[in-house]
């Protein structure tokens, strides 16, 4: 694949994987991208996932055409990256790596290497020149490791932007790009919002016109779209008007709750109703939903003196993205001694600017009239 007139696609699809990184669904599989530079002097941009060491070698071989490689940039350690480091050395070993310290660091830890002779160290804001090509260094630690840099070619005025800009999803499947880049933006990188907000600060500053990450398709058009769904999604700021419920039911009585308030809802005119049911439905989508949208209702059961298991993750799972800056309300269900309303609110205590709902509900085992009448009232606030 052409993307400059200088600048190769080296990378491979992944049809094979089923879950990335072990919990993430991922039909439609995964790209792991690399690139060359062809200039005086030429640049790989980072390896690929290690089940694809030969076909990676090999699309370098085609785009290399008998020339040997001067540079091999390594911006992020993670193996699927990184993961044919000493297999390139192993083809081209007059071949000089170009990393930070904390990435040397990383190369030790994971293949013994002794580089001294080929190594370049290179700092924040360092520049490499190639010959017409000048690369700056910029590094984005925690987005979302903390070695990770980005390269900026000024020539061309392309982003290499490691996994910033990533998505879900391999190169020759077409799928939108929003959905997938966001559940995998939110899943992987989204517990570090601070971070991708500087790194968004330092590239307001450069005239970027390509984004190539390490994921996902190169990005050529329409770039503010994706710069400004990163900016919303850094900052924790709703992206849509919407109301995510996500519960969890033994034997259907809080399933029967969540579904006439789905319903109340969606007569009442609200925007978008979204429903989960936890020990069902893809949890890394349930958490995404939140994100995305600004109002989320939690229906659980006490069970074992706590939460629902599944609950449990749902919350922990959002928590631990700092999941902010959103109106939540409870529907509890117990038997006797309900405490899932109280433990709920409870796992949201760090969690900043978390409005409640005034209007929450209250089972004891199954719905009543006055349930009802909790639920139409919670409706109308939600709908305001």
């Amino acid at each position: 694949m052409k993307i400059t007139d200088t600048i190769r696609y080296a990378g491979v699809n992944d049809h094979q994987i089923d879950l990335f990184e072990g919990q993430y669904k991922v039909p439609n599989g995964m790209a792991y991208n690399s690139y060359v530079i062809l200039d005086e002097k030429i640049a790989v941009m980072d390896t690929v996932d290690a089940n694809f060491t030969h076909e990676w070698l090999d699309n370098l071989d085609r785009i290399l055409e008998g020339r040997k490689p001067d540079y091999l940039i390594v911006q992020h350690m993670e193996p699927d990256h990184a993961a044919n480091v000493a297999n390139f050395l192993k083809v081209y070993p007059e071949t000089t790596i170009v990393a930070n310290a904390k990435t040397f660091t990383m190369i030790q830890n994971f293949f013994c290497l002794a580089l001294e002779r080929q190594k370049l160290e290179v700092t924040n804001g360092g520049t490499l020149n190639l010959g017409n090509h000048n690369l700056t260094f910029v590094f984005a630690p925690m987005v979302h490791w903390p070695e990770v840099m980005v390269t900026y070619d000024s020539t061309d005025k392309v982003l290499f932007s490691a996994d910033g800009f990533g998505k879900f999803g391999a190169l020759d499947v077409e799928e939108d790009w929003d959905d997938e880049a966001r559940r995998y933006f939110i899943g992987i990188v989204g517990k570090y919002g601070p971070q991708v907000q500087k790194l968004l600060k330092v590239a307001a500053g450069l005239d970027i016109q390509i984004i190539c990450p390490l994921h996902g398709p190169v990005l050529t058009e329409n770039l503010g779209h994706y710069i400004g769904l990163y900016d919303t999604w850094s900052s924790y700021t709703p992206e849509t008007e919407g109301i995510v419920i996500a519960y969890t039911s033994v034997y259907g009585h809080t399933k029967a709750a969540v579904e006439l308030l789905a319903d109340k809802l969606r007569s009442k005119g609200c925007p978008k109703v979204v429903v989960y049911d936890l020990a069902r439905d893809d949890m890394a989508e349930a958490v995404e939903e939140a994100f995305r949208y600004g109002k989320l209702v939690l229906a659980t059961i006490t069970y074992n003196g706590d939460i629902f298991p599944f609950m449990r993750t749902y919350i922990e799972n959002l928590t631990e993205r700092s999941y902010q800056n959103r109106t939540i309300g409870l529907i509890e269900n117990g038997s006797w001694a309900p405490a899932a309303a109280r433990i709920m609110q409870g796992m949201f205590e760090k969690s900043k600017n978390i409005t409640w709902l005034e209007n929450n509900v209250k089972i004891t085992s199954s719905l009543s009239e006055a349930n009802e009448a909790e639920i139409d009232a919670m409706a109308e606030e939600l709908c305001k």
